[in-house]
């Protein structure tokens, strides 16, 4: 049977009928194994097939495809050349990153091949030789090197080179020179392969010319295609073809491969296949086999001398999803094919696992590991300087000052607190006394240095982790650098939050896995329109981001200066299939090592979010009204004009959440090149209006043909998100250059400005002796810099404030920018911008940098949170929170401070949308529901509210919750024996519990949840909390098993009706829970129970003393501990009634009966 197949004809279908064999298939979706399809132990198959081995995506493989593949001839490496210039090698089989460099500035990397001094790169017009370690070694450019295609190295230590021009240039590599040229017919040389008698000579008029190995003299010519010649190879005396022929008028791939015997000129039987051959190598092992690979990935192995084996009868498929095959070597020993793609991946197919890619390799040259030199501060007092080794040095060093000018000063100790001295106890020749609690914790003793502040603002201290901070981040202001919490043995309840946040927004804590995020949960917070969308939303789906971060900002709305967690969204963000996909979620080694690449996960993080928020809407909304109002903040409606070079036009219509950046080619400045000047305006419109060439499947040509692509636009959203996309260092220096020219052009009109203010304003008559308050004349000493006209403020960015956009009738879109000085006028179609905010990546090489976001916020916020009604900008850097100037905001130095993510909003935003908030949460929550675990009664430990039940303000309930710990706590021991907490362990709600306060059910339970969860347990803390593996199994528990969100709501409704929680220690529960209570509200036994100063006293002992009761005997139930919650409040409603005076006295009896026990009940083991 003939088998013809077009690309795309075949279904999956086919190949598990065996219409189509195909090696490797794994699945019922028809893609071929990839990656470790052996790692359970299966066996490779017979020797001489193949199977993918592994699979990579390149550097700069996101942005370019692979031009060139080559496995080295001498080591064990396989190098690969992009689009881009740039140039990778991988070391073996298991294709461990190597070497990573950039060979050419833009143009790509055409052919790879190597020789005992380094490996060689050709672009189109260019030769580059690089040591295998990336260093150059040359560059070489001449005029008789244009539009080059192919190179060969012959006698050891010579190159030759062709292209499409008439002249082969000979190359020296010992001595880096041209060495000569040879003639070559029209239209040139395309493929070269070196022979055993001749070298080789292809050209796109479909001919092979045979050229003799001394004098480069065409010996034979083979005529092998009528078309254009797509590849060829030679081995011993067989060389073998692919290319194009005539048909129907013009040009296709032929399905048949020429044969041709070297020693008599003639050629032999073609070869017919199944598939159109691309590309094609000899891989000779027991037979003269060829690799034969078409556009789409296909392959297959066949002899050019008609034997017929099993393995001639199989069709592979390289797994390139769509893209095209653009590159293929073979290594040396014939055990290892390499494939490169237009995707920008490198495929690896081996015959076994464990392979090598020569037969007699030489050892590769690794890095050697850096030197561990940690910095030493120069202020830090408790630094050892002695373990620095002294320079070798015969003369004086720079820090030998003269004897005269040194003099030995000792520093004075502090005096001690005298409340110390009075309570201190002298045991043997140590003083012991209590901490008198006067100071803070984390204060430095001796502050010889004080921080300078700036205007209208107090400085907040820095964080824990700046006090030491290397000398690098000198230039970084404390309130850009990271923040983290210092933890005590009562975990964060001393740590004093207000430090770092004097405002009433709230902060977001860090430690929370994933929590890099912060920066843009506080940007989205900060969109009005979205906010009320988003809070306005509830649906049934367990894991919707859009209810979470609803549920997020409402808490947010409600914190006068708390700080916050995003624990239940990140929760939900994890569990989300897409965002593990997509590289989202971050391990514990990653975010502690800080290796992460902060600036591409944020970007990634806001088109991923965006896009959900949008699809969770869709999915659950009973009106389309949220999800529309979200698409119309954010979506701009992009119509693709596509034409194919057959003169085939298409137009396709889609939306677009998000504009990414792409600047101009940038080139260095120099002396005669002065750098030019571009506006951020103009870098916009070009990024939005993208005009490309690209390859694409024609429907009408049957194949995959160079296709432009012309964007315009339907509609422009109300929201412009903008991706800054700066992944080059080239990108990074053109931004850094327009800042630098955006300041020159500002420095010289501000210095014209203030040569004239000085000419304005008078010498005051008195000079540098006047005494006056206020004089606004001049002086000539350091009063002239508190008048404004006379003060030099950088004030100048390439980053506009704001954007004028116009969209015209022909989908075009023009773009001004707005300066913070200018006032905006009205214009016919014109939409006015500003700067909504901004997320920036402050670089740190200890930590790997944190996110930081610069918001403006409105006058709504700010009506709530502070009952006034202005704008100001701030700056979150999780729990630090600050004001700051507003030209602060749009000045990216590169040096320290990173752009990555803009919005943009329209000034007139809030009139278009509706900024009421409607509670969706109402009593049905309270409504039981059916209990995830099968088999079992619901409620059977609970009896509901009744309609005449429901919670009223001002209603006493008692609450407990019981917690599992996800992941431990890290900790470390220091030197005098002390325990420090890095981070805390990650705890998670699984049951909670709610009892009647007040009614004739009172003590009885209308909640009784256990919580499931999809996260691994590493504790389920059984002695505190009676929780045992299989509870939270909703396949085996006997439970009334819930989700997390169910039973959040439940709790939110009744905080929303302003009831009274009654519990022990609910800070700590209601901080797992993630549930932000008004101090009003809640009703801490822990707190009632207790004197100043002292310690806090179990639920247990207080049930012992004050009631007579004696609980958790076995395990901790937190119905149990809910009930007698209850009841201590009611003992201290009676024992407070009538006189303050004797509760004090009970409340030391208490304290002095729990030391005489050792705070044991009585019985207890």
């Amino acid at each position: 049977m003939e088998f013809q197949p077009a690309p795309g004809d075949y279904q999956a279908n086919e190949y598990i009928d065996g219409a189509i064999p195909v090696e490797g298939y794994a699945g019922d979706d028809g893609h071929p194994t990839i990656v470790d399809e052996y790692g359970d132990g299966t066996q490779m198959p017979m020797h001489g097939s193949y199977r993918e081995l592994h699979s990579v995506m390149a550097d700069g493989g996101n942005h370019y495809g692979v031009s060139a593949v080559a496995f080295d001839r001498q080591e064990e490496l396989l190098w690969m050349g992009n689009q881009g210039g740039h140039v990778t090698s991988y070391y073996g089989p298991q294709m461990q990153k190597h070497t990573s460099f950039q060979m050419h500035a833009s143009s790509e990397i055409r052919q790879i091949t190597t020789f005992d001094g380094g490996v060689l790169g050709l672009s189109s017009n260019s030769l580059h030789c690089h040591a295998r370690q990336g260093l150059r070694v040359f560059d070489y450019r001449g005029e008789s090197l244009q539009d080059m295609q192919c190179m060969l190295i012959y006698n050891g230590t010579h190159l030759l080179m062709g292209g499409h021009q008439q002249l082969l240039v000979e190359f020296d590599l010992v001595e880096g020179r041209e060495a000569g040229s040879f003639t070559a017919q029209d239209p040139g040389v395309a493929i070269m392969r070196h022979g055993k008698n001749f070298i080789c000579c292809g050209d796109t008029s479909g001919k092979v010319h045979l050229r003799d190995l001394n004098s480069l003299k065409v010996e034979h010519v083979l005529d092998a295609h009528s078309g254009t010649l797509s590849d060829f190879d030679v081995h011993g005396h067989q060389l073998v073809t692919c290319g194009y022929g005539e048909r129907n008028g013009g040009l296709s791939l032929d399905r048949y491969l020429m044969v041709y015997d070297l020693r008599t000129m003639r050629p032999m039987n073609p070869l017919h296949i199944p598939i159109e051959p691309w590309y094609l190598r000899y891989v000779p092992t027991y037979s003269n086999r060829v690799v034969v690979v078409s556009q789409t990935g296909q392959f297959q192995l066949l002899d050019p001398g008609g034997l017929v084996t099993p393995e001639a009868m199989l069709l592979y498929q390289v797994n390139i999803a769509g893209d095209m095959a653009l590159a293929l070597d073979v290594s040396s020993n014939y055990k290892a094919i390499s494939f490169g793609d237009s995707g920008g991946c490198v495929h690896m197919w081996t015959d076994s696992e464990e392979v090598t890619f020569n037969a007699f390799p030489r050892e590769t040259e690794f890095a050697h590991p850096p030197d561990d030199h940690r910095p030493i501060s120069i202020s830090n007092e408790f630094a050892s300087y002695s373990s620095i080794p002294m320079p070798f040095c015969d003369g004086p060093l720079l820090s030998d000052w003269p004897q005269d000018c040194c003099r030995p000063v000792m520093r004075q100790a502090p005096a001690v607190d005298p409340e110390i001295l009075r309570s201190m106890k002298v045991v043997q020749f140590i003083g012991y006394a209590p901490n008198p609690g006067t100071k803070k914790r984390n204060q430095v003793m001796y502050k010889e240095v004080k921080p300078g502040k700036r205007k209208g603002k107090s400085q907040v201290p820095e964080s824990p982790l700046g006090r030491d901070a290397d000398t690098h981040m000198y230039m970084v202001p404390k309130y850009y650098r990271k923040v983290e919490i210092k933890y005590s043995k009562l975990g964060v309840d001393d740590f004093d939050f207000r430090h770092y946040n004097q405002t009433n927004f709230a902060g977001l804590e860090p430690h929370i896995p994933n929590a890099y995020c912060n920066s843009m949960l506080q940007l989205l917070y900060f969109v009005e329109p979205l906010r009320c969308v988003l809070e306005s939303h509830l649906c049934t789906k367990e894991f919707c981001l859009a209810c979470e971060l609803g549920l997020l900002f409402y808490m947010l709305d409600q914190s006068k200066g708390q700080t916050c967690q995003g624990s239940n969204f990140l929760r939900a963000f994890r569990t989300i299939p897409e965002a593990s996909a997509l590289g989202l979620l971050l391990g514990d080694a990653e975010e502690s090592a800080g290796k992460a690449n902060f600036p591409r996960l944020i970007q990634s993080w806001n088109r991923f979010v965006l896009q959900q928020l949008i699809q969770d809407t869709i999915e659950t909304d009973t009106s389309p009204s949220g999800t529309e109002r979200i698409k119309q903040m954010f979506e701009s409606e992009v119509q693709t004009e596509v034409k194919c070079r057959c003169g085939k036009e298409t137009e396709r219509i889609s939306t677009s959440l998000l504009v990414t950046l792409t600047y101009p080619e940038f080139l260095p400045p120099t002396a005669s090149r002065p750098a030019k000047e571009v506006s951020f305006a103009s870098v916009l419109q070009n990024s939005m209006l993208l005009d490309q060439t690209m390859q694409a499947w024609c429907d009408d040509c049957n194949r995959y043909q160079p296709t432009s692509q012309k964007r315009t636009y339907k509609r422009l959203p109300d929201v412009l998100s903008i991706n800054c996309h700066l992944e080059s260092n080239n990108d990074m220096v053109f931004w850094k250059i327009q800042e630098q020219l955006a300041l020159a052009r500002e420095s010289e009109a501000h210095k014209q400005q203030l040569e004239a203010n000085i000419a304005s304003i008078k010498m005051c008559r008195y000079g540098q002796a006047c005494t006056r308050q206020g004089c606004k004349f001049r002086h000539m000493d350091e009063r002239d810099a508190s008048n404004p006209l006379l003060q030099e403020e950088n004030k100048a960015s390439w980053l506009p404030h704001g954007l004028r956009i116009r969209l015209n009738k022909d989908g075009s879109i023009e773009i001004q920018e707005v300066r913070d000085e200018e006032k905006v006028e009205n214009s016919t179609g014109f939409v006015n911008y500003y700067l909504h905010a901004s997320v920036g990546h402050i670089r740190d090489i200890r930590t790997g940098g944190n996110l930081i976001a610069h918001v403006q916020v409105g006058k709504t916020y700010h009506k709530r949170k502070e009952g006034v009604t202005h704008m100001q900008w701030y700056i979150f850097n999780d729990f630090s929170i600050e004001s700051i100037e507003k030209h602060e905001v749009v000045q990216f130095n590169m040096e320290w401070k990173v752009p990555c993510v803009l919005y943009y909003m329209r000034e007139d935003i809030n009139d278009h949308y509706d900024i009421t908030i409607k509670s969706p949460i109402d009593h049905t929550v309270l409504q039981p529901e059916a209990s995830l675990s099968q088999g079992v009664l619901s409620h059977s430990t609970f009896t509901p509210l009744g309609m005449e039940e429901l919670p009223k303000e001002g209603d006493i309930i008692g609450i407990d919750a019981e917690f599992v710990s996800l992941n431990q706590e890290e900790a470390e021991i220091r030197s005098d024996g002390t325990r420090s907490t890095i981070k805390p362990s990650q705890m998670s709600a699984a049951r909670i519990s709610v009892t009647r306060g007040e009614g004739p059910l009172t003590g009885q339970p209308f909640i009784d949840d256990y919580i499931s969860t999809q996260e691994q347990v590493v504790d389920y803390l059984t002695k505190f909390s009676g929780i045992k593996p299989g509870d939270l199994d909703a396949t085996i528990s006997s439970k009334h098993l819930t989700t997390l969100k169910a039973t959040y709501l439940k709790l939110r409704y009744l905080l929303d009706c302003k009831v009274k929680f009654v519990g022990h220690g609910l800070r700590k529960d209601f901080r797992v829970i993630n549930l932000l209570v008004s101090h009003k509200q809640v009703i801490d036994t822990a707190a009632l129970f207790n004197l100043p100063k002292q310690r806090i006293l179990s639920l247990r002992f207080l049930a012992w003393f004050f009631l007579g009761v004696n609980i958790q005997s076995e395990t901790h139930d937190s119905i149990e501990d809910a009930r007698t919650a209850v009841q201590l409040y009611r003992k201290y409603l009676e024992l407070t009634k009538d006189n303050q005076d004797e509760w004090q006295k009970e409340l030391k009896r208490l304290y002095s009966e729990g030391r005489s026990l050792q705070w044991k009940v009585p019985g207890s083991t």
